[in-house]
């Protein structure tokens, strides 16, 4: 094909069965309606006008060229679609998936196959409507996305609340209360408007109504029935995400109907991502749409089930922009044998069992300050940093300097015996890297509320002072510690902000008897090369109006014995060359911790976002906020949207919620 043997259209309406219509942006090839070809569609409440435009302009074309059509659709009530959100992979959002994809099959410039394909909310929705087998989906590509809801979510983990539950739902409050554009919907935009304004929900509220893996949460997890998941599905994440867990997970759930590839990057498609190497996504997803899309037989049934990035002692940095390490393929993945470790009174992680005895775990309730967050969208302060303050308020066991290399690839496993005083504790466990000069990398990360050490879906309150047997299953890592490192795993009672202190605290009691920790070992692979992508610029530049900036602060009262750990986000303010729309959001978001009642821990999130065009100017301005008490979790959020400088709408939620063994 020539340079631009594609069409773009900016804007097509698909008509729902109730008369909702959904905003669509096409790139199709020149012939396609003489020569119809697959489509893959992304179905996003990320508005395809501005906010995912320039990783779709880097996408989508590069498709269109190879002989497919991208359709870009924002989902109910985003963007330019018409309606309103009613939450997040709702019944109906699923239900309207299945009509876009019919939608699509009929059109005249497709074959009748399509491919669905997304990261994080699109990449959750691929497998989610996959698994409802609307008859013209053949294939998906799902990257940082999730088989279970609850337990590897932005939510909850381990059944304990992250903090990043209040910071998702004031995202989508601030994200769906803009307006769609008018120069595409016309007079109607500030009806439209004014009707998600006004219908908009605060999903915060029901996530905090549902602490325990009800039917809530297991509605799209498709974990609940791998055997009845029937298309091929390739998934991807980066070890510097919250979503590393998914690839391992399909693959185990879905057997050979699923690839998995990790790399080391942060929530973003491969071929822009950081840390680097990045990868040739773009490649790697014509090969897959080629074999599941048009039949073309060029075995990528038989690629490697999974292929892995295996870090090689990366050292935190205020921005990491290339992790050291090697790419590595498993053909076919069977789990990965163990090594075990046990716990010992003299605070070794070693080969053979010590003579028993007991430790306390009792952290300072700001312990965790240097972990990093869940969401990862930038290479620089949301990743761990240097784990030796967080070290010194834990229980440490740690290796003798290392003889040989240490290669890990999968998910370790901690088994203790705890006991404690409260209905509730958490547990948080780290394996980390000692570096010879004592430099700390963490390598995995797992929490565990204990009350729900047996399961989520029914959660049981501690035995007062009693040992249960608890068994915390760590992150997925693919990483190597060199001779001369020392695996280090690090225990504490508490890991804030990422995850929000359970009342009271409680210090744990560690029995060392039969205390074991199960590392992942890397075996059965083979050593290989992963093409960087062609372009290493990918993304398009718009017209500059004001820098993005970025703050990640720790700030610690000594007076009163407060800590505070403050974000600032600035996207800056920037036009698209063609559509002339401006664009800007900012986020300040703090979280304070009273050292002496944690129980009252509070997060708020301030949001602005802006668009113009000329003479046309909006914003909305929101806040959200959670107040944690001993007994409830109160939850505030504010919304008032302005039409140049006069306000038009203000809408308010408040609640107060139970905390259930939470």
């Amino acid at each position: 094909m020539s340079e631009r043997a594609y069409r773009v259209l900016e804007n097509e309406w698909i008509t729902l069965a109730d008369g909702t219509r959904l905003a669509a942006r096409l790139w199709l090839p020149e012939a396609a309606e003489a020569e119809p070809v697959p489509a893959v569609l992304e179905f996003l409440p990320y508005r395809k006008r501005d906010g995912t435009a320039p990783r779709d302009e880097s996408t989508y074309p590069v498709f269109a060229l190879n002989g497919y059509a991208g359709v870009r659709v924002d989902i109910r009530g985003s963007g330019e679609s018409e309606g309103v959100i009613d939450g997040e992979y709702t019944p109906r959002e699923l239900s309207d998936a299945c009509e876009v994809i019919d939608w699509i099959a009929a059109q005249p410039w497709c074959s009748g196959a399509v491919g669905m394909m997304g990261i994080s909310w699109g990449g959750f929705n691929a497998l989610q409507v996959a698994a409802l087998k609307p008859p013209a989906l053949k294939a998906v590509i799902s990257i940082a996305s999730t088989v279970d809801r609850f337990a590897d979510d932005i939510h909850f983990k381990g059944g304990a609340q992250l903090s990043a539950n209040l910071s998702w739902a004031a995202t989508m409050l601030a994200y769906q209360s803009r307006p769609p554009d008018p120069e595409l919907v016309g007079e109607r935009w500030r009806e439209m408007w004014l009707e998600r304004l006004e219908g908009e929900p605060f999903m915060l509220e029901d996530w905090l109504t549902h602490q325990r893996r009800d039917d809530f949460w297991r509605h799209g997890s498709i974990c609940e029935d791998f055997d009845t998941f029937d298309v091929p599905a390739l998934v991807l994440a980066g070890w510097a995400d919250g979503y590393r867990n998914t690839p391992l997970n399909a693959v185990e759930g879905l057997g050979k109907k699923a690839k998995a590839i990790l790399g080391p990057w942060v929530h973003k498609y491969p071929h822009f991502a950081w840390p680097k190497p990045r990868m040739d996504f773009h490649a790697v997803a014509l090969r897959f749409w080629d074999r599941w899309l048009k039949g073309i037989e060029n075995g990528a049934e038989d690629d490697p089930q999974v292929t892995a990035y295996i870090l090689d002692a990366p050292r935190p940095a205020a921005r990491r922009e290339e992790d050291p390490g090697r790419w590595i393929a498993v053909d076919r993945w069977e789990g990965a044998p163990a090594a075990q470790l046990h716990l010992t009174a003299d605070r070794r992680l070693a080969s053979e069992a010590g003579e028993g005895g007991s430790f306390t775990i009792s952290s300072p309730p700001d312990c965790g300050t240097r972990g990093g967050e869940y969401f990862t969208l930038k290479p620089g302060g949301e990743l761990p940093a240097d784990q030796r303050q967080d070290d010194g308020g834990s229980l440490v066991f740690e290796t003798k300097p290392l003889a040989e290399p240490l290669e890990l690839l999968g998910r370790p496993v901690l088994k203790v015996t705890l006991s404690c005083e409260a209905a509730t504790a958490l547990l948080a466990a780290r394996l980390v890297d000692v570096h010879p000069d004592g430099t700390a990398t963490r390598i995995s990360l797992g929490v565990l509320n204990l009350a729900h050490r047996d399961g989520s879906a029914a959660p049981q309150a501690m035995p007062k002072g009693a040992g249960v047997a608890v068994t915390l299953v760590l992150d997925a890592c693919g990483y190597r510690l060199p001779p001369g490192h020392r695996l280090r795993l690090s225990l504490s009672n508490a890991y804030w902000p990422q995850v929000l202190p359970p009342p009271g605290a409680a210090p744990l009691t560690l029995d060392l008897t039969g205390a074991v920790l199960a590392l992942p070992l890397l075996s059965g692979h083979r050593d290989i090369e992963v093409p960087a992508p062609a372009n290493p610029d990918p993304l398009p530049h718009y017209i500059e109006h004001a820098p993005m900036a970025t703050r990640h602060a720790v700030e610690r009262e000594l007076t009163t014995g407060e800590t505070r750990y403050i974000i600032h986000e600035d996207t800056g303010a920037s036009e698209h060359p063609e559509t002339g729309l401006v664009t800007r959001q900012l986020r300040h978001e703090t979280w304070t911790l009273p050292l002496a009642d944690p129980d009252s821990a509070k997060g708020v999130c301030r949001w602005t976002t802006q668009m113009w065009r000329g003479d046309w100017s909006v914003r909305s301005e929101s806040v959200a906020i959670l107040a944690c008490t001993p007994d409830s979790f109160e939850i505030l959020a504010d919304v008032e949207a302005f039409e140049g400088d006069t306000s038009i709408h203000q809408k308010s939620w408040r609640k107060k919620i139970p905390r259930d063994l939470m």
